[in-house]
């Protein structure tokens, strides 16, 4: 009986084709990458050209290319959209990442559509709808427990898409509005102003202050890291970092991180495989720790807890390195067993709570000698690291390879000698070498040093992406072959089977949608809809939608409404939830920014916070906006 093995895709960031191509070579089994335009991630565009240059980069690995076409359209881009899509289908792209669902009322090429995390997908009638429309993968709502997960999984069939790493929006993705309220910058059109990572006071229904300058909305990284195996069993199949606006050094290190974690669980499971060919090895030793986070959180993954907001400050702290045991004239020493750097970043937070960084220029021993010294500084501080020289030194380096095994024969024909390649796809290719005069075959003086030197040379592969697996010898007699012949023969069988590779790529099919338009779970949408264009207008009555409101980027008064839902809770965070504390009762509460005042609303019975706003005097929206972009998925 053939055991059934589901693959567990590691999918990873890509900024631009390069990080994507890293991105492969530590490990991942699929990038997403923003094209030059309609991306929910303002900075990140790529030409067509380079999507097309990293899809031949990870097509050879059998992995995958998804692109971010995932803003909502107006309807004078709507074309513009339908053919980029067909650009990125002949370039080779995999998959397009989509939150319009007026896109899927346009002739598309036939590419696999995901539905990106901006489609808001929470409840397993949402992600059944999905599938009817014609989906094939859906990005699950970061906020989504291990147990939610295994109720969407148990009611369809679609891969689920779950983020693992990276940084947290605190709104429900797709469901947040104040960005464009107060700038007109949308975070459904790719330009979040980041309000959420703003320092507020928190004030009660009576006046009263909570809490001063913090940074209320602003949450901790995610990471999943501890709950990879609990993921997988609840049906999680593609595992997502977040970060196509992070460096370089971010994308090598959280990758190889989780490859390692994944690969530790295929190895004792038999019943799940890599959704690539191929394995990576590192120069380094991943460690999450060192990247830019804000702390890390599981989140909402084992359900609500405390501590998943970063009020302090939505910097990069840095690691505990010790405290200041003595200051002098331009030094100072630190209690701690850690090694230090000329280079190093090393932080810490005054008085008021404010981080305060400085470069060290040069170390002696536990001696540090910053470019500055901070007035502030004083004895029993405690300090953090957030740069550490020599690992990000050893990320700018070329730090990782990935190779495909492959399995290497030699074997003699009355008329000539044949080199076959088999690889762990069981690809092959086979390249003759004609018994000839010319090519000095002649048999050995010392057989057994021939053979073990005609092995070595089969199986050098070089800077190709091949490593030698078991070779092979099917000889009649132990024949001596010049090197010349051997290396010749060797880099033109490599050379075949990477470009057999690379044209048998399984690009994966577009599903079929329903014979008949399934009902939408919901029969009225609100702006909540983000419906901008008559095509997604017409998708939904289909579907049975009655009654459609305008997105709220369409610019019609709307007056006070939630400009954030969030499953993020102030209440609960100062211990005053009516769940928790029987006689409080869920009063509204203000954050105040300056003279920006929003109301928060709390929906107890849903377990949600909505931050109440309305739109500024003047503000509107500039469809000049979508450049090149990219998405976050």
């Amino acid at each position: 009986m053939t055991r059934i093995q589901h693959p567990l895709e590691l999918l990873a960031p890509a900024k631009n084709a390069d990080f994507g191509i890293e991105a492969i070579k530590h490990g991942a089994d699929a990038v997403y990458i923003g094209g030059p335009a309609f991306g929910a991630r303002y900075g990140a565009g790529n030409s067509v050209g380079e999507i097309q240059r990293l899809c031949d980069f990870a097509h050879r690995f059998r992995a995958k290319v998804f692109v971010a076409l995932n803003t909502i359209l107006h309807d004078s881009e709507l074309e513009d959209s339908r053919q980029l899509a067909w650009q990125l289908y002949e370039a080779g792209a995999d998959a397009l990442i989509i939150q319009d669902m007026g896109l899927l009322e346009l002739d598309l090429p036939p590419i696999q559509l995901h539905a990106s995390t901006q489609t808001d997908i929470r409840n397993p009638a949402k992600a059944r709808f999905l599938e009817d429309a014609g989906f094939s993968q859906i990005v699950l709502a970061r906020e989504m427990s291990i147990a939610e997960i295994g109720q969407v999984a148990a009611a369809t069939t679609l891969s689920l898409e779950y983020f693992v790493h990276g940084a947290l929006c605190v709104a429900y993705s797709g469901q947040c509005y104040i960005s464009h309220a107060h700038t007109g910058r949308s975070a459904n059109r790719g330009e979040c102003s980041q309000a959420c990572r703003l320092p507020y006071t928190l004030v009660d229904d009576k006046g009263k202050t909570i809490t001063e300058n913090q940074h209320l909305l602003s949450m901790k990284d995610n990471n999943q890291s501890d709950n990879l195996r609990a993921l997988i069993a609840a049906g999680v199949s593609s595992f997502k970092i977040e970060g196509r606006l992070k460096d370089l050094s971010y994308v090598k290190n959280i990758t190889a991180h989780y490859r390692t974690l994944l690969d530790e669980i295929i190895a004792a499971e038999p019943g799940y495989v890599r959704a690539s060919s191929g394995r990576s090895s590192f120069t380094f030793t991943p460690q999450p720790e060192k990247t830019f986070n804000r702390g890390y959180t599981d989140y909402f993954a084992g359900g609500r807890q405390d501590d998943i907001g970063a009020f302090d400050s939505p910097a990069f702290v840095g690691e505990p390195i010790g405290e200041v045991a003595a200051i002098g004239d331009g030094w100072l020493t630190v209690n701690t067993a850690e090694t230090f750097h000329n280079g190093d970043g090393v932080c810490f937070h005054d008085a008021h709570g404010e981080v305060q960084g400085m470069r060290i220029n040069r170390v002696d021993g536990q001696r540090l000698y910053p470019a500055e010294m901070p007035a502030e500084l004083s004895e029993g501080t405690t300090l953090f690291r957030n740069r550490d020289q020599a690992f990000e030194r050893a990320l700018e380096k070329d730090s990782a390879e990935r190779r495909v095994a492959v399995e290497v024969v030699f074997a003699e024909h009355a008329d000539r000698f044949a080199l076959t390649l088999r690889d762990e796809d069981k690809l092959s290719v086979t390249v003759d070498l004609q018994k000839d005069e010319k090519i000095g075959v002649d048999r050995a003086q010392n057989p057994e040093a021939a053979l073990a030197r005609l092995k070595e040379n089969l199986g050098k592969f070089g800077n190709t992406m091949f490593v030698a697996g078991d070779i092979e010898l099917q000889l009649s007699a132990p024949w001596f072959f010049p090197v010349g012949a051997i290396n010749a023969l060797r880099r033109d069988a490599a050379a075949h089977l990477e470009a057999a590779r690379l044209a048998s790529h399984p690009r994966p099919p577009r599903a079929v949608p329903a014979a008949e338009p399934a009902p939408y779970p919901q029969e009225e949408l609100t702006y909540l809809g983000n419906v901008f264009n008559g095509k997604a207008r017409a998708f939904y009555e289909k579907h049975g939608v009655r009654l459609i409101e305008d997105a709220y980027e369409a610019g019609s008064e709307k007056g006070m409404v939630s400009l954030m839902i969030t499953r993020h809770c102030l209440r609960y965070s100062f211990n005053l939830c009516p769940k928790e504390v029987k006689h409080l009762k869920p009063d509204p509460m203000t954050l105040i920014n300056g003279s920006e005042k929003l109301i928060l609303k709390f929906d107890c019975k849903a377990c949600e916070m909505h931050v109440v706003g309305k739109m500024k005097k003047g503000v509107t929206l500039n469809l000049g906006s979508i450049r090149p972009a990219g998405g976050c998925g």
